[in-house]
């Protein structure tokens, strides 16, 4: 494991729309808001503007299905089912079902039932509230992955259950644009969808790319860096979207169980590997399982890595990123095996 000085590595992302070579290679690049995120796109090669145009139309195509919020998106036409069918079509049915596949796999830490929880903590409309214990008992009533009812073409909710694809959209759309890019033979690229990492091939020069992870509790800093090509680098943390009242700070990542922030002990989980979809989930699932339960999950499946870091300011990572992990001066971190 390597070691970093000073940490001016974290990932460097062309802002706006603009042309610039390296070497002989091309790039492309450009900036957006969509999912309730800023996201940056670059592209290398000859068709670096055409792929920057098909992947900003694939956001805005996947922002009006999943948001939970917009009155005509998909995701919205099944949280008004009321207990009735609603009909899907074949992309739904796929990214529903590998959600629900995850609620399962980890034992109700990721849960796309979460919105009514979300809704009543204030945090799609940032009108920020703290839920009593007797509406958060309501809640629970009404949060259960378990109960989503997919069979075909159709989907049905119980009544007061909303779905909200938050925790895999962002992970969808880049594993949706790397499937464009390739299509158009663009063979080096770098998204950052609102802290959704995901590098396409290699640098442009061949060599890895290095995509910095940030300190939960410094903006400015960085914890450790992380070295590799054709991986998908998503973080969640507490950090990331929060309010205070009455002197506490709630944080965004529910606990399905609680349906209140997630009292884990993670300050945040950064989990690579190829899919940004399973990536994502990931994120949400292990931050809400805790540093122990997410060590026995990695055990069991090691089919990704991630780097954990708690609270108390504890890191550990997995082994698959021995000789890819460069931590900051002074940071200690333990690798599982």
């Amino acid at each position: 494991m390597k070691k970093l000085g000073c940490l001016a590595l974290c990932l460097l992302l062309l802002a706006g729309c603009g042309a610039r070579r390296g070497g002989d290679r091309q790039s492309q690049s450009a900036t957006l808001f969509a999912m309730d995120t800023v996201m940056d796109l670059t592209a290398y090669g000859p068709k670096a503007q055409e792929a920057l145009e098909a992947a900003e139309a694939e956001v805005d195509r996947l922002d009006a299905r999943l948001s939970a919020q917009r009155p005509d998106s998909a995701v919205w036409e099944i949280n008004q089912g009321g207990g009735a069918p609603v009909p899907v079509d074949g992309e739904m049915a796929a990214l529903l079902e590998r959600a629900l596949a995850f609620y399962g796999d980890t034992g109700g830490a990721l849960d796309v039932t979460i919105y009514p929880a979300v809704e009543a903590w204030g945090f799609p409309t940032r009108a920020y509230r703290v839920p009593d214990q007797a509406e958060l008992a309501q809640l629970r009533e009404v949060v259960n992955g378990g109960a989503v009812a997919l069979t075909g073409d159709t989907v049905t909710l119980a009544p007061g259950m909303k779905l909200d694809l938050g925790a895999v959209g962002k992970g969808y759309a880049a594993d949706r644009i790397v499937e464009l890019w390739t299509e158009l033979g663009v063979t080096s690229g770098l998204l950052n969808l609102g802290g959704n990492i995901h590098c396409l091939g290699a640098k442009p020069d061949g060599s890895d790319w290095l995509i910095g992870i940030r300190d939960p509790e410094d903006e400015g800093e960085t914890l450790c860096a992380v070295a590799g090509c054709d991986m998908a680098v998503v973080t969640s943390g507490a950090y990331q979207r929060n309010f205070t009242q009455g002197g506490v700070t709630y944080h965004h990542i529910l606990d399905p169980a609680t349906c209140a922030p997630a009292d884990s002990g993670a300050a945040s989980v950064t989990v690579i590997g190829p899919s940004g979809f399973t990536c994502d989930a990931l994120s949400t699932a292990l931050f809400v399982m805790g540093p122990d339960r997410a060590a026995a999950y990695w055990r069991e499946h090691r089919d990704f890595d991630m780097v954990y870091y708690t609270q108390d300011g504890a890191l550990f990572y997995t082994s698959g990123l021995e000789g890819r992990l460069t931590l900051r001066d002074g940071l200690e971190g333990q690798m599982l095996t």
